[in-house]
């Protein structure tokens, strides 16, 4: 048995054979791990990515308690980990050569590996993300409720949605995103596989968008939902969001999530107001050096 009870493997199948009932027992707490390594399977069977993505089970007493993968990108998912099993992964790890670009896990976790991999390793890490993850309780749409409509995008407005993911990309300084979307390589980039609905005012103009992922293990995340700034304040993105979070029930979604600035409070209280509940706090942390990552 491996260090710690982890099992490492590339068949994302035999991973998801082996600790698909662990990821989807919390699909709210592990909807990043669900959706990414969806991508990377049907990404993996379509031919895509020469270089295979790294998966990881951790297993104690007889089931799986915890799993990582690490993506060609160099992008390493966890699970919630204790600090002494994520110090002995970090250390796994940098034994085997694989040496991630960044961390994304709950705020403990992450914080944990990145301390843990600066002693291994020597390489400092910054962080670069922190947000709120939010669940779908009881959805409430939102009052007064701005004149318009909901519409599911088509085709047609692929020139519109891509301008306006690529303006999220920029306010948030999401430069990979942005890298991808100038290139030309829509598909690869993470709205790629989104469905995505606008709010319209009567007369037919597109005033707001949120995007949603297909579902899996029974969860849909809403991710992102963007208004033009000179459009905001009249209610649409808590219009939209609804929309969104009603399609996905209807897709027969049993957990709609999504993930929130903490240095924004408009909307927190927003997407509290139509019925989203705190569940944890996720972090990122990026890694200066070290070895070239595998995966």
């Amino acid at each position: 048995m491996l260090p710690d009870g982890w099992h490492l493997t590339q068949d994302v199948d035999d991973f998801l054979a082996r600790a698909g009932d662990f990821l989807r027992s919390r699909p709210a707490l592990h909807n990043t791990p669900l959706t990414d390594i969806e991508t990377l399977r049907t990404r993996r069977a379509a031919g895509h990515n020469a270089e295979a993505a790294v998966f990881g089970r951790l297993e104690s007493g007889g089931g799986v308690v915890a799993i990582l993968y690490l993506t060609p990108r160099g992008r390493l998912g966890l699970t919630p980990l204790s600090p002494e099993r994520t110090d002995a992964l970090a250390a796994h790890l940098a034994g085997l050569g694989l040496s991630p670009a960044h961390v994304i896990a709950d705020h403990d976790t992450a914080g944990a590996f990145a301390d843990s991999w600066q002693r291994h390793t020597g390489a400092t890490s910054l962080p670069f993300w922190r947000t709120h993850l939010y669940r779908l309780g009881t959805l409430t749409p939102p009052l007064p409720r701005p004149e318009g409509q909901g519409r599911m995008v088509g085709a047609r407005d692929r020139e519109q949605v891509v301008r306006w993911c690529r303006e999220f990309c920029v306010e948030v300084g999401e430069q990979p995103s942005i890298d991808l979307i100038d290139a030309g390589s829509w598909d690869d980039s993470r709205f790629g596989d989104r469905h995505f609905t606008f709010w319209e005012t009567p007369d037919g103009i597109p005033v707001s968008m949120a995007a949603s992922t297909s579902l899996v293990g029974g969860m849909v995340r809403v991710d992102p939902v963007y208004t033009p700034a000179r459009l905001r304040g009249h209610g649409y993105a808590g219009a939209v969001t609804a929309e969104a979070s009603r399609a996905a029930l209807t897709a027969g979604a049993t957990d709609v999530v999504l993930f929130t600035d903490p240095d924004n409070p408009t909307s927190n209280a927003l997407y509290q107001r139509i019925g989203y509940v705190h569940v944890a706090d996720f972090a990122g942390h990026r890694f200066s050096s070290g070895a070239p990552h595998a995966g």
